[in-house]
């Protein structure tokens, strides 16, 4: 099976994270198919929007646990490096993104789905950190991309508590654009590409390039920390513990260290 069914729609590269039987996790399949796609994306003048969707009931439902072991900080430094080739593709890119949540958006799915301009949501979704309750440290973006939507307060109640958030609530604090009946979201979400992609090309990227400029920091910057952030975590036994914990469906003893 293929990890991302890539088509392309008058314009618009429409991807879909394609292993429903793990709930679209993370897999290297999945990874290799959006660094693929994001550098296309990026470098292909014909494509001028992006679509991101999952298959079966959810969109991504986070790194794969499977192969989630206690790594050297060096080594998870690489990791993470492999990871942020397409991520700083995807956050830094100039023409419009849109997702389409269509069932859960976990730990590094919800990061994924909000590196999105626009974020459609069927009814159905729902979104949660997830990290922590391993005990790893937010990636992806994800401490970088929620705060600016949302704002400090309500971001750091989500991205610490692992609280779940349902797609109303996510509405509601400007987590996504818009909620979509679920058998209407797939359509939605590519007509809404679709006029993106027809669009005035360089006047959204001007946009995009503007909202980015009233915000601080700088993107490389942040992207250095995080992967400091999560090869300090990956070392952790409250890390182990989380995992372990996960793999056998019980609730973790976290130690503080």
């Amino acid at each position: 099976m293929t990890g991302v069914i890539s088509e392309q729609i008058d314009g618009v590269l429409r991807l879909q994270l394609n292993e429903p039987e793990t709930m679209n996790a993370l897999s290297a399949g999945i990874s290799d198919g959006l660094a693929g796609a994001a550098r296309s994306f990026t470098t292909n003048p014909d494509l001028r929007c992006l679509l991101i969707t999952g298959s079966g009931r959810a969109f991504c439902a986070g790194g794969d646990i499977s192969g989630m072991d206690v790594r050297p900080a060096a080594e998870m430094l690489a990791h993470m490096e492999e990871f942020h080739l397409w991520v700083r593709l995807l956050l830094a890119a100039q023409k419009p993104i849109v997702m389409a949540v269509n069932g859960a958006a976990v730990g590094a799915g919800f990061a994924l789905a909000m590196m999105g301009d626009v974020v459609l949501a069927s009814p159905e979704a729902v979104f949660r950190c997830a990290f922590v309750g391993i005990g790893a440290a937010p990636d992806l973006g994800l401490a970088r991309t929620l705060p600016r939507a949302i704002g400090y307060q309500r971001a750091s109640d989500i991205l610490l508590t692992n609280r779940v958030v349902r797609a109303e609530e996510a509405l509601q604090i400007g987590m996504v654009s818009r909620v979509v009946a679920a058998e209407a979201l797939q359509e939605k979400a590519l007509n809404t590409a679709r006029q993106l992609a027809a669009g005035p090309t360089r006047a959204l990227s001007l946009a995009k390039t503007m909202m980015r400029a009233g915000q601080e920091g700088s993107l490389d910057s942040f992207l250095a920390h995080e992967a400091q952030a999560q090869a300090i975590a990956f070392t952790t036994q409250d890390f182990v513990e989380g995992v372990a914990a996960f793999r056998e469906r019980r609730a973790p003893a976290f130690r503080g260290f």
